[in-house]
């Protein structure tokens, strides 16, 4: 599994001399999800992923408005699922192995309570679990990761030496993921402040008395978990400021009690996904860290917003930001100067931005590229702008 995240990040490592910054991120984590799921790329499961991507939007569109569109909604769903069993049947018909669909295949079988209709929809679901909750998550949790970690140098050179010394000139393995510490712990506290999953809800199957409060049976329950992961009772009172240390012995000891940090759920309905995540997360970070440093603009605005998954505000909808590096001789050392052209539309017309900077990449967009798109941004209704930076040395990286 992780040679197949290794394959996907390097091959788009390689591509960074030119890169759509919207669809950046989101094309790595369907590349690596399509892979270990069906031996595909993601261009050939695009349409999948776009109407998927259409539905999560009218979903939340629904949440946060209240207003209704059952039919759109209806429609995408049926469109889904009948393009996911087609990829089934192909996928059977083709005698794919040991990958995560012929697993839940496999799975399938074994339960002989379903009927026909059960059975299929028993696939397609799990297949929704496999292919979509493993794919926009892994995105943000990347970017938030790549964001704070800009924002922090200190930590990034720290996991950068930890990967630099652990890798060296060999390829990427589990064995040595296993090794990385700081990096480790540098994901749980970005997934403490950022966690990708707003509630944990849970149903009383009986009456309780939880001290004063009496909870009756078949009540619905909703646990914030961005409170619970920011709470100072429970974590101290830098529980706002980003602090990987406080998991140097683990999560154990980082809180009290450890229940409190739940970034991907608890108990018996734990994310089953979590570890794939953490894996694909650890890979992408190694890998680019290897190759580049990343920081911050002076520019750069925060404004993260809880949608049913923590994103930043302003998501960029219809943008292309490019990306060019030249190679540029400086007389202390080698960099890269890197020129960004950005083109996008706004509510108030085409929008053209231009720059350049020494060994630095500077991108913009209107109402904002979210984090999960490397967190290039800018929100032109409100008169601020937000940055993200990238650096290129020569040192770190090998454009062959």
């Amino acid at each position: 599994m992780v040679n197949i995240m290794v394959e996907s990040t390097t091959s788009m490592l390689r591509t960074w001399e030119k890169i759509r910054v919207y669809e950046y991120m989101s094309n790595l984590s369907v590349d690596i999800i399509s892979r270990a799921c069906f031996q595909r790329n993601y261009h050939q499961r695009e349409e999948i992923f776009l109407k998927h991507r259409t539905l999560r939007h009218l979903l939340c569109k629904e949440l946060i408005t209240g207003i209704l569109g059952l039919r759109d909604i209806w429609r995408l769903e049926k469109e889904i699922d009948s393009m996911i069993l087609k990829v089934v049947k192909q996928h059977v018909k083709a005698a794919y192995e040991k990958d995560l669909l012929q697993m839940t295949l496999k799975g399938a079988k074994n339960y002989t309570d379903y009927n026909a209709l059960s059975h299929k929809y028993l696939i397609i679901d799990n297949c929704k679990n496999l292919f979509f909750a493993g794919h926009e998550t892994i995105a943000l949790a990347t970017s938030w990761c790549l964001m704070l970690l800009a924002a922090h140098p200190d930590w990034q050179a720290r996991v950068r030496a930890e990967v630099l010394e652990i890798c060296g000139n060999k390829p990427l393995d589990a064995d040595m993921l296993q090794s990385m510490k700081v990096l480790k712990m540098v994901m749980h506290e970005v997934l403490r402040l950022y966690p990708l999953v707003l509630f944990a809800s849970r149903e009383a199957f009986e009456t309780i008395k939880f001290k004063n409060i009496v909870i009756p049976k078949g009540c619905h329950l909703q646990i914030p978990i961005t409170y619970q992961h920011q709470n100072p009772d429970i974590w101290g009172p830098d529980a706002h400021k980003f602090n990987p240390e406080r998991f140097s012995n683990g999560i154990l000891e980082a809180c009290q009690p450890p229940q409190a940090y739940m970034p991907f759920g608890m108990g018996p309905n734990i994310c089953v996904g979590q570890h794939l995540a953490m894996t694909e997360v650890k890979v992408i970070l190694a890998l680019r860290l290897s190759k580049f440093c990343f920081s911050l603009s002076p520019a750069y605005q925060h404004s993260p917003v809880y949608n049913l998954v923590t994103i930043l505000e302003h998501a960029i909808e219809d943008g292309t930001t490019k990306i060019e590096a030249v190679e540029d001789e400086m007389s202390d050392k080698q960099t890269t100067e890197c020129k960004v052209a950005a083109e996008v539309r706004s509510n108030n017309g085409l929008i053209d931005v231009a720059g350049n900077r020494k060994a630095l990449v500077g991108a913009a967009g209107n109402r904002g590229t979210s984090l999960a798109r490397l967190g290039v941004t800018v929100y032109d209704g409100c008169g601020w702008e937000s940055r993200f930076i990238l650096e290129v040395t020569n040192d770190l990286v090998d454009w062959d």
